[in-house]
């Protein structure tokens, strides 16, 4: 078997940047190519193409093939080797900067759990192939490339990685749907956005919705969402003094001032103009 090693190195310096992908290689390595034991000062991902072999880190000892990935944590006693019959082929990617380890545990990698098995079809090897390509091209833009691949990789083993380690009974299903709901309102709010648009963006239906909203928030999703509304309105009120009435309604997505103004009545027992006269100190007007 013969042995090849490519490597790509980002034609970007790292200034420090928050993220900053430094390297990404292939390699077919030789029966029982050994790495380590040793310590990274960055993030050094790998993915097995084929071929088995070894991976250790100061906790466990694992055996991997085709398919998987490891994620080498800086400051992280780690060595890893080949098989003897059947050396692994992988491709491998370095990345740092101070939201690197954040990154890697949004993905769900930690030090305790570095692996990750994916499926046939894996976006891995073809975003380790991206930045290879991109580094050899020696562009500026190589390193915006690079953190591309990087995010299409986090993304797939935050899938694999992160739903896996959750309960997969009904009452976790529940309480991440109705989160998903909570983060849909809280960021749409501002936009005449309706609870049907919203069942759609999710892909369930309204009823189902609705119920498993206020078994788990006491509330509908049409009176959270126009609390939520009303709140982020009173604020607005307080601070920015020149803006209308119309404005502020406008603003958190209720185009309609006169119902802006009976609904802000009914949450704050006053109207709108009255808790701004009754908050706003005196020559910020």
């Amino acid at each position: 078997m013969q042995h090849t090693y490519s490597v790509g190195s980002n034609p970007v310096y790292f200034g420090q940047q928050p993220l900053h992908v430094l390297f990404a290689g292939e390699s077919q390595t030789l029966p029982q190519h050994q790495a380590g034991p040793k310590i990274y000062e960055y993030y050094l991902l790998h993915y097995i193409e084929s071929g088995s072999g070894v991976f250790r880190t100061e906790e466990r000892t694992y055996e991997l093939g085709a398919g998987n990935c490891f994620l080498i944590h800086p400051g992280q006693l780690v060595s890893y080797v080949s098989d003897q019959q059947r050396p692994w082929r992988y491709r491998w990617a370095a990345f740092t900067g101070e939201e690197a380890g954040a990154l890697a545990r949004q993905a769900g990698f930690t030090p305790l759990a570095p692996v990750l098995s994916t499926t046939g079809d894996s976006v891995i090897p073809g975003a380790l192939a991206g930045m290879m390509t991109a580094f050899y091209n020696h562009t500026e833009s190589a390193s915006l490339t690079a953190l591309g691949h990087l995010y299409l990789i986090a993304g797939e083993a935050a899938e694999l990685l992160v739903s896996s380690s959750r309960l997969q009974g009904a009452e976790s299903q529940v309480k991440r749907t109705v989160k998903q709901m909570i983060n849909y309102m809280s960021s749409q709010y501002a936009h005449p956005v309706s609870i049907e648009q919203m069942c759609s963006s999710l892909g369930y239906n309204r009823a189902y919705l609705s119920r498993i909203f206020k078994q788990e928030t006491g509330l509908s999703p049409v009176t959270y969402l126009l609390k939520l509304r009303i709140e982020k309105s009173r604020q607005l009120l307080r601070e920015r003094p020149e803006l209308s009435v119309e404005q502020v309604a406008a603003s958190v997505g209720l185009t309609d001032a006169l119902y802006f103004s009976r609904q802000f009545k009914r949450f704050c027992a006053q109207s709108p103009s009255a808790y701004r006269l009754a908050t706003v100190k005196p020559g910020e007007t």
